[in-house]
């Protein structure tokens, strides 16, 4: 199991972006903290999908830098 970092942002319009660096097609948002990271686990796991689908290695997670949570891949 890998744990990978997201960035929560807030963005313009009250909603929190979610990115992980380590998977740049994992993408997503939601209205509060809990919805965010409910929806960061989805994004993660389909991004992951796409790596798998292709027969492409899965990229490593980084460390967590500050203000990132670790999210389980």
């Amino acid at each position: 199991m890998y744990l990978y970092p997201a960035k929560l942002t807030r963005d313009t319009n009250g909603t929190l972006l979610v990115t992980f660096p380590d998977v740049p097609e994992a993408i997503t948002f939601g209205e509060s903290e809990p919805d965010a990271l409910q929806h960061a686990s989805e994004a993660l796991e389909a991004a992951l999908s796409i790596y798998m689908d292709k027969r492409t290695d899965i990229p490593m997670p980084s460390r967590p830098r500050a203000g990132r949570f670790r999210w389980v891949g």
